[in-house]
């Protein structure tokens, strides 16, 4: 199964542009569910407005991931007037949807955990100090401790700090994959004003079908012209 990291952005654009950000957000989810795709919404960066947002951060998990970004990525374009600028007589309002390119991600193999059994502290009289029934588990590659003292069984404290590594690893990969979307911010300021793979139209947010330019529609008729030859 795949892991891929998107981003939706208003790069530089007004209020109009996080307002169509939290639109396409919406519609994005509602493909990702229908392709029955697994999905984590990792970060959300509000807009100065309500109903707005400046970013959206996702996380895909699938086995056929490309054919379904292969529609979403890239510029996507909204017609319509604005509402929060009634006078305003721009139109065409563009946000960027992008693959963020991720460091591999921290595993929790069996190698990598050191286990200590260290004597309870906590209430329970005589027997809990005298019996080393507490755990404490250690992710060798990055550092990470857990101590588990809840039971009296050496055993289900063993599993108890398993579950709470496990927790403090997934969470440790998420402040890493923040630290990679943050360090992508330009993103956010190199928007492409053409060649949409997706026109939306409207306060209703309909979909409209996107004519491609004569240089795609040549691209695109070498490309199955090549899989014919192949098949």
């Amino acid at each position: 199964m795949k892991t891929k990291t998107i981003q939706i952005t208003s790069g530089r654009g007004p209020v109009e542009c996080c307002w169509v950000v939290a639109q396409v957000l919406k519609h994005l989810i509602e493909d990702i569910k229908e392709a029955k795709i697994k999905y984590t919404l990792l970060q959300r960066e509000l807009g100065a407005e309500n109903g707005t947002l400046q970013s959206a951060t996702i996380q895909l998990q699938g086995k056929v991931l490309e054919p379904f970004l292969k529609d979403w990525l890239g510029t996507v374009q909204w017609m319509g007037k604005s509402s929060f600028r009634k006078f305003h007589k721009r139109k065409n309002w563009f946000i960027g949807i992008y693959e963020i390119k991720t460091t591999e991600q921290t595993s929790l193999k069996e190698d990598d955990i050191k286990f200590q059994a260290i004597r309870s502290s906590g209430p329970g009289g005589q027997h809990v100090n005298k019996v080393s029934s507490a755990i404490r588990a250690t992710h060798t590659k990055t550092g990470i401790q857990v101590l588990a003292m809840d039971s009296r069984s050496q055993h289900q404290n063993k599993k108890i700090a398993l579950k709470r590594l496990q927790e403090k690893v997934d969470k440790y990969n998420n402040e890493q994959l923040k630290v990679s979307v943050q360090n992508q911010w330009e993103n956010h300021l190199n928007l492409e004003r053409g060649n949409p793979v997706r026109v939306f139209i409207g306060s209703d947010f309909k979909t409209q079908k996107v004519n491609k330019s004569y240089k795609s529609k040549r691209q695109e008729s070498k490309n199955d012209l090549r899989q014919q030859k192949w098949d």
